[in-house]
């Protein structure tokens, strides 16, 4: 049984995502908090599973509370946003400091259809409460004396593809933060993640980074240097228009991500350039990635997939590895140096 403590303002929200996590067997509601120094101290008190954390409520915060809570009491935190102009933000920042993944209510602080994403709400509850909270954190960035794995010949790389899920934003920045800012391929970023987010994300990686980071458009050039944050909302495929190649993107029914987004981005890219493709699967639940690792390595190029050690969610790298496509199983602090050789 998952224990888990609701915190919102809103009594209508408690009761709503009360409601929702009674309704699957396996999740009990300990408790429920109106603030978050109510929830601060009923975590410390009653050390629940997982927290359902929002983060606009009076008196403190809800990444003040996280802070609080990840600091006395480590524990899983799952927080809610309202999308409104300063929430998407404060999300990306919250996985910084420790929570797990967010969710997005669908229209505004209080959402009286919550239950429209009462899958999405479970899904993200039992992934949380599997992980290891000491995983919750920063990994430093490796010098030279670090680089370990393979430094076996093969033709330079000119195109990375990185596929994330739950704990990808932070590995996604370690990654990038190691790399010079004349990195000399193309990088592309496909992180599960609502497109709402996507802004606030590439500003919180251009303020840890070197490199040049933006969010994928229509009709972006595939050139050495730049890192593209693709958007979960689209299907994202490489053209050849003369002598460039460019992003082109088609629009999905959904913006909340299939599980097919990483798959379908990798494919488009093996198939575009071939054996000058690397492709990396990071941390994160389910499948995804699989498909598209086997079809980069079909292509001709080099896979890697974050070792277990660090992953905060291992299912994506150990279905890429099941494949028997995976070049270098590496742990997240040395996927930089991997990618640098090979580029």
């Amino acid at each position: 049984m998952i224990r888990v403590l609701i915190v919102d303002d809103s009594s209508f929200m408690r009761k709503s995502l009360a409601a929702i996590v009674e309704s699957d067997p396996s999740l009990q509601v300990a408790d429920v908090a109106g603030d978050g120094a109510e929830a601060v101290q009923k975590t410390r008190e009653l050390h629940p599973d997982v927290v359902l954390l929002d983060i606009e409520m009076p008196r403190m915060d809800g990444v003040t509370a996280l802070m609080r809570i990840m600091s006395e009491c480590p524990t899983a935190v799952v927080m809610l946003s309202a999308l409104n102009k300063k929430d998407p933000a404060i999300a990306i920042k919250s996985l910084h400091y420790g929570a797990v993944d967010f969710i997005a209510k669908p229209s505004g602080v209080i959402s009286y259809d919550i239950e429209e994403i009462k899958g999405e709400i479970v899904s993200k509850i039992k992934v949380a409460a599997g992980v290891d909270t000491r995983k919750l954190r920063f990994y430093r960035t490796p010098g030279p004396d670090d680089e370990t794995g393979s430094d076996k010949p093969g033709e330079r790389k000119e195109v990375v593809i990185i596929g994330a899920s739950t704990g990808g934003p932070n590995a996604i920045a370690v990654i990038l933060s190691g790399l010079p800012r004349n990195v000399p391929a193309t990088i592309l970023i496909a992180q599960h993640m609502s497109h709402e987010f996507v802004p606030s994300f590439v500003d919180r990686l251009r303020w840890e980074c070197l490199l040049e980071i933006s969010a994928a458009r229509e009709g972006d050039v595939i050139l050495s240097g730049r890192v593209l944050v693709l958007s979960c909302g689209y299907n994202m495929e490489i053209v050849q228009d003369g002598s460039v190649k460019r992003i082109r993107r088609m629009r999905m029914e959904s913006g909340h991500g299939p599980a097919s987004f990483i798959d379908h981005a990798m494919g488009s890219v093996a198939l575009a350039c071939g054996n000058g493709v690397l492709g990396v699967v990071l941390t994160g639940m389910g499948d995804d990635g699989a498909v598209g690792i086997k079809t980069i390595k079909r292509a001709g190029g080099w896979t890697i997939a974050e070792d277990f050690s660090t992953c905060l969610v291992d299912g994506m790298p150990r279905s890429a590895i099941a494949t028997g496509c995976v070049d270098e199983v590496v742990p997240l602090p040395r996927i930089g140096q991997a990618i640098l050789r090979r580029i």
